[in-house]
């Protein structure tokens, strides 16, 4: 069936993902598992949204909860159907088309939840193919050198699909065939859902295999037929830790070609790694050993790292970002941070704006052209546009039981090693001198100096210190200073 444009109508995609994935030896399910920023079962969903389904179900068991939540979390439009105790891929859609609506018409696709490199553009590929061949099921293959563990295509005398047999219920000749079932189809909704009642669970395994659909469409005089792939990654699924990390690297790998081939400059692919929904602007330059993470954006012509970790993180155009972990934080155009710099949750520094060295924030809004330059942890704080904060200074937030707010005015002047113990406001325009302790309000044009009078007492070390090396120290350049004060010049000497 096609839609009025001639598009083949998509009615439904079903994600199988219930298996328990025992070789992945973890307290996570298999599906839940990540690579570039992604579950398995999230990058199953993306590719399945992009042929734009009319349904979309996932179908659930091992740690059914966990699962379902998360499904219903990238996509809450998703339809959750649960499998029975009844093993195999055919009950697997069979529960799907029990949640679906009972008159669906058109194509079904079938995915899996552990195949995280399929993408939407094969998929649609399938659809095409499905259609234009005019076949109740179409099945997505691949020549494998080494096919060991997969279903292996049979084909017939005129080159069609006459079915699929799994590796363990294969024969010697079977075994030797190296075109690959991928577990990927294009069902005939009709047919899917009349042929899954003739499958039987009389096999190896006892389980009801979705493979036997094809053997019985073609039994009954329907055409089936194989949609052969060269990219054999988009057939790879995840059994365990080691293919996980390979399919992870390779993945990463088509993230940053394609960000290069977009206009980005990423001078080291191997050390860099960029999650799936990260946005990237032209000219931007990413250096060695960086990470961006999340739903990072990074605007035109930024510089980022070297040794830069950015999750949930936005960056402005022509900004610089240097051995900066940041996350959930906002960076304004030409602002400048790092190096080593620690940007937690809800910091925002303003264009022309820097966070230097050897400083934390959080909750901190840094205002246009306002500086942070080195050594500081600005926390729960508001910072004016132009204001500076110097070197050492602290905001002391947290009082034991609660969090407080501090302001710094606009064009204000934090000296050196101050701390600013919240609440407190320094208004626009004012001054802290370096060494203050700061506890009430600041007004306008004021300097605020809070420390102790320098007092300086003689014999100290003498007295409480003897016998070590400081008041040796202090000994000889005692002496030395006496000796100078009794040592006439040269001047004085030629005197009467």
């Amino acid at each position: 069936m096609s839609t009025p444009h001639g598009t083949p109508r998509l009615a439904a995609v079903i994600v199988l993902a219930a298996g328990e994935g025992t070789r992945m030896k973890s307290a996570t399910p298999k599906v839940l598992h990540r690579i570039a920023g992604r579950t398995l079962v999230g990058h199953a969903i993306a590719a399945a949204r992009e042929t734009g389904p009319e349904h979309l179900a996932v179908v659930v068991r091992h740690e059914r909860d966990l699962v379902a939540a998360h499904v219903a979390e990238v996509d809450p439009d998703a339809i959750i159907a649960d499998q029975d105790e009844v093993k195999g891929t055919g009950r697997a859609a069979e529960c799907a088309l029990e949640v679906l609506p009972k008159e669906l018409e058109g194509t079904i696709l079938v995915t899996y939840g552990d195949v995280p490199l399929l993408s939407g553009e094969t998929l649609h590929q399938l659809v095409d193919h499905h259609a234009a061949s005019g076949s109740a099921v179409t099945v997505i293959t691949a020549n494998l050198a080494d096919p060991t563990g997969y279903g292996r295509i049979l084909r017939g005398a005129d080159d069609a699909v006459e079915g699929i047999v799994e590796h363990k219920d294969a024969t010697p000749g079977q075994l030797a065939i190296t075109e690959i079932n991928s577990g990927i189809y294009a069902f005939d909704a009709g047919v899917l859902r009349d042929a899954l009642t003739q499958v039987s669970t009389d096999n190896a395994q006892g389980e009801k295999y979705l493979t036997d659909v094809l053997a019985i469409a073609r039994t009954s005089g329907r055409r089936v037929s194989a949609h052969l792939i060269d990219d054999l990654w988009q057939t790879e699924g995840v059994n365990d830790r080691v293919q996980l990390a390979r399919l992870g690297k390779e993945l990463n790998r088509r993230i940053t070609e394609r960000w290069m081939r977009e206009g980005v400059t990423i001078v080291d692919p191997d050390t860099t790694w960029i999650d799936a929904d990260v946005t990237i602007g032209r000219d931007a330059t990413i250096l060695p050993g960086t990470q961006l993470l999340g739903a990072t954006v990074v605007g035109a012509d930024a510089v980022i790292g070297p040794d830069t970790t950015l999750d949930g993180t936005e960056v402005g155009e022509r900004a610089e970002v240097k051995r900066t972990e940041a996350l959930l934080a906002v960076i304004g155009p030409d602002a400048t941070v790092g190096p080593f710099s620690y940007l937690r949750p809800g910091t925002e520094l303003g264009a022309k704006g820097k966070i230097g060295g050897f400083v934390e924030t959080q909750n901190a809004k840094n205002g246009t052209g306002a500086k942070v330059p080195h050594l500081t942890y600005c926390g729960d704080a508001t910072i004016g546009e132009g204001a500076n904060i110097g070197a050492g200074t602290i905001f002391a937030n947290y009082d034991g039981v609660a969090k407080h707010h501090t302001t710094v005015g606009a064009h204000s002047f934090v000296g050196s090693d101050s701390v600013l113990i919240a609440p407190v406001h320094v208004a626009d325009g004012a001054y802290v001198g370096a060494g203050s302790a700061v506890t009430t309000d600041v007004g306008p044009g004021q300097i605020a100096v809070a420390r102790g009078q320098q007092r300086n007492i003689a014999g100290w070390v003498a007295r409480k210190r003897p016998g070590t090396a400081t008041a040796e120290a202090a000994e000889a350049a005692h002496a030395a200073e006496v000796a100078a004060r009794h040592t006439p010049t040269a001047g004085e000497a030629d005197q009467p």
